[in-house]
């Protein structure tokens, strides 16, 4: 079942007319720096200061640990319900993941829990938290914002749904973050290429973050090119000028994109609205970007995935919490019920395919399976 070609696969990569004119540019050798132009274009997009792309969203979030200097012992705080990237970056530095459940009326880490647990673990080991816009939905930045400063530790964001979302008006990237991470081949969403990006506003960051980029090599531009030294521990994150290349035009095509996926989530909900064993989601928030669109299934989630993979339609799951995964339950000696909230979403949640380049057609196509297959649900 795993190979079988699905006639409306979950996801499904956008090649564009610009995509494959700046792949040609790059593969017949013109003189255009695909990376530098992808920086310039993606800072000018999000409204940052500075933009460092990186090979994969997850050298983008291990970059930042490193430009935050991050050390064993130190402790980074984040949702449960995320992608194992995070709290994976997080041990690679032999520091301690926190987990804090989500809150009822979303998917996004829950602001009350995560002040209670500020309030009660104040510590300098306590370097970070990281927020995830799952979806592209993000939480209430400006209280989040407010706990950093009064808490002393620094917010990054992870913006693997989150290219070109919103918060009061302002794109992600550009609303007060200490770092924000994006994946342009996001979890379960896979793209042609990869890359990732790191955008700041502090200038300090930047500068350590491009250094340890490319293996925080230095080099003295009075001299030979291959004279170089080595002044601190990096790795090498680098973007392929090729992936940069078909990035661009994605950057350039996001917002139209995103209109395109707000239709097809209003289609949904209007359609599978009163659809018994159905929950479709809040479609009152004018900045949800739809990245995904997720419903609930009230009964047998997992064998309803099944038959619509069956009619050819796949799914996505947002996500298994981390608190079930054998290595952080394990480590960490966490229990099924400890994040009862996470829990239950996961019990139920199921991402239905949604992307520019569907027709309506497909949209109908996935809404009369889901309706026929909740029929037979009992």
């Amino acid at each position: 079942m795993k190979n079988k070609k699905l006639r409306i696969p979950f996801s499904k990569y956008e090649s564009s007319r610009n995509a494959h004119a700046n792949v040609s540019d790059t593969l017949d050798g013109e003189d255009i720096h695909q990376v530098e132009e992808l920086e310039k274009e993606f800072k000018e997009y999000v409204g940052s200061e500075y933009a460092l792309a990186t090979s994969h969203g997850t050298s983008a979030l291990h970059l930042a640990m490193l430009a935050l200097d991050l050390k064993r012992g130190d402790k980074v705080i984040c949702s449960v319900n995320a992608h194992p990237s995070l709290p994976e970056v997080v041990r690679h530095f032999d520091a301690e993941p926190v987990f804090i459940d989500i809150a009822k009326d979303s998917y996004n880490i829950d602001l009350e829990k995560l002040e209670d647990y500020l309030e009660q673990n104040q510590s300098k080991k306590l370097k970070a938290v990281i927020i995830t816009h799952l979806g592209g939905v993000t939480v209430d930045l400006e209280r989040v914002y407010a706990m950093a400063s009064s808490y002393n530790v620094k917010i990054v964001e992870d913006a693997s749904d989150a290219l070109g979302a919103t918060y009061k008006g302002k794109k992600i990237g550009a609303t007060g973050a200490d770092i924000v991470c994006f994946n342009f081949s996001p979890h379960l969403k896979k793209n042609i290429c990869n890359g990732g990006m790191l955008v700041t506003n502090d200038e300090v960051i930047m500068q350590r973050a491009r250094l340890l980029q490319n293996h925080a090599i230095v080099r003295d531009e009075d001299r030979l090119e291959y004279i170089y030294d080595i002044v601190d521990i990096g790795n090498d994150y680098s973007l392929s000028h090729l992936n940069a290349a078909y990035i661009r035009a994605q950057v350039k095509e996001q917002d139209a994109n995103i209109a395109r996926q707000k239709e097809i989530a209003a289609i949904y909900s209007q359609e599978l609205a009163g659809v018994e064993h159905i929950v479709t989601p809040d479609m009152n928030n004018e900045e949800n970007p739809f990245s995904l669109y997720i419903i609930k299934v009230d009964k047998n989630r997992d064998s309803f995935a099944v038959a619509l993979q069956e009619e050819g339609i796949g799914t996505g799951l947002h996500y298994i919490p981390l608190h079930l995964l054998t290595y952080y339950k394990t480590k960490y000696a966490l229990r099924v019920n400890d994040f009862p909230v996470a829990l239950r979403s996961f019990q139920q949640v199921l991402s239905l395919p949604i992307y520019a380049s569907m027709s309506d057609e497909d949209v109908k196509t996935v809404v009369d399976t889901i309706k026929k297959i909740a029929k037979t649900r009992v």
